[in-house]
């Protein structure tokens, strides 16, 4: 039985799972570095350890401290949020061999859907539509330049071991891809030490769809409303949404029991997140599949009616789902904005700095923040420079437009740039109120739009 979970995280994610640890009537132990040391996770947790110094090396990936704090403080198991070790096969193993509970899936599948060429494979074999591309991985130049022939260009061009936006090239023509085919091995060498590359069809005009799911330890497997995550720049997402409003209940059906045979066929225990693209006639296909909860996850506790994190902690413990497929239908429409310390005039520089003023505008129907700062919280520069997540969840996207706008000219900082203006300025753009927008059109379009009117003079 778990008593005591320790949170092997920081920030906002640490916060709402010591929240929910404490509703559960759990024990939260947090884990923190020395630049961590006054935060808000930290002050509520019923315990709290110091692994390491601020730098994430130290402390956040520090698979040996984080575990020797498990033990100290006896606790059961480990919740790893998002980024840092939330997908590290190696740590799912650790933990294990510690008798410490993952609170996520087996080593095993980590490590399976962490490769992507490996992923995609395996998904072909389940009969989830793939992009097309490369059999495994490319061996050689020669191999990719018969491949793309055959495919036809624009092709990507990625790292086997990539995430977040790197070892991804966009390839033209046969001349770019000499020079991609070189630098994208030696950015995948150095990143992941990894070279290992494939090539997929470039399929830019299409929009960022993802459905996130779950699994216990029962046989009972259940999937959530898609999440439209189209709207990104540099492979960051800046604003989701969900449903996406062009999706149909029989297209959402269908890519429902697509996820679900998926899930099945993996043996998928705990929760993770299937990414599909989307082109213009609602063909999707398997990009990749992340094996953790997500930043957006709150969207779709909102659309489905559930908590994902209690969940979580549910299916480790060896119950059963606290619900059905039956109760996590389209519940309205609902809408994430990331307040980002970052100047969005400068090319999104972080802005590192203390927080000198706060105010979030909470107490109205509809509106959700989660956040892990407060007055006096230092944004540190070791760190991801998310400040909160505002979300609103309203019966229709006008209406949660609306009140998203109205939020965010009330909520106030002071002591960091935010990138609040450029938030305020996508919602009110008639592509984005419309559907009418793919994984390219922020930078393509609206950037260099709204640089135009706001960036360096």
């Amino acid at each position: 039985m778990i008593k005591r979970v320790l949170i092997a995280n920081r920030g906002e994610i640490a916060v709402q799972t010591i929240r929910a640890l404490h509703e559960m009537d759990l024990q939260a132990v947090a884990v923190y570095s020395t630049a961590d040391r006054d935060s808000l996770f930290v002050q509520i947790a019923d315990q709290a350890v110091c692994i390491g110094s601020g730098l994430p090396q130290d402390s956040y990936l520090n698979m040996g401290a984080i575990l020797d704090a498990a033990v100290l403080t006896g606790s059961d198991a480990i919740f790893p949020g998002y980024g840092f070790l939330a997908e590290n096969s190696e740590f799912a193993e650790l933990c294990q061999d510690y008798g410490v509970k993952f609170i996520g899936p087996s080593a095993e599948v980590i490590n399976l859907m962490g490769n992507k060429a490996n992923a995609k494979e395996t998904m072909k074999k389940l009969d989830v539509p793939t992009i097309p591309g490369s059999d495994g991985f490319v061996d050689s130049l020669a191999d990719a330049k018969r491949i793309a022939a055959e495919i036809g260009y624009p092709v990507m061009l990625k790292a086997a071991a990539g995430g977040g936006g790197k070892g991804i090239r966009q390839v033209n023509n046969q001349t770019e891809l000499v020079q991609a085919y070189t630098d994208t091995k030696r950015e995948s060498q150095l990143s992941y030490g990894d070279d290992r590359l494939y090539l997929e069809k470039d399929l830019s005009d299409a929009k960022h769809i993802e459905m996130q799911a779950i699994a216990d330890q029962h046989g009972h497997v259940v999937y959530f409303p898609e999440r439209d995550c189209s709207l990104q720049r540099n492979h960051q997402k800046i604003l989701e949404e969900s449903p996406c409003p062009e999706l149909s209940e029989a297209e959402r059906a269908h890519m429902g029991e697509v996820v679900v045979r998926a899930m099945r066929g993996i043996h998928y225990e705990n929760t993770g997140t299937f990414e599909f693209l989307m082109d213009p006639e609602h063909h999707f296909y398997f990009m990749e599949m992340n094996t953790r909860l997500q930043v957006e996850h709150t969207i779709t506790e909102e659309v489905a009616d559930v908590e994902l994190i209690k969940a979580m902690i549910m299916v480790a413990n060896g119950d059963d789902l606290p619900f059905r497929q039956a109760d996590c239908g389209v519940h309205g429409y609902a809408l994430e904005c990331r307040i980002n310390a970052e100047d969005p005039t400068q090319n999104f520089q972080p802005c590192a700095g203390k927080i000198t003023k706060l105010h979030f505008p909470v107490g109205t129907k509809g509106v959700r923040i989660d956040s892990g700062v407060e007055v006096g919280s230092l944004i540190s520069p070791f760190y991801d420079s998310m400040i909160a997540k505002i979300i609103v969840h309203m019966p229709t996207k006008p209406a949660a437009v609306a009140k998203m706008i109205r939020v965010l000219r009330e909520f106030e900082i002071e002591g960091v740039k935010t990138n609040r203006e450029f938030l305020l300025a996508v919602l009110q753009d008639q592509h984005f109120q419309t559907g009418d927008f793919n994984n390219l059109y922020i930078e393509n379009v609206f950037l260099k739009d709204w640089m135009k009117q706001n960036g360096p003079k």
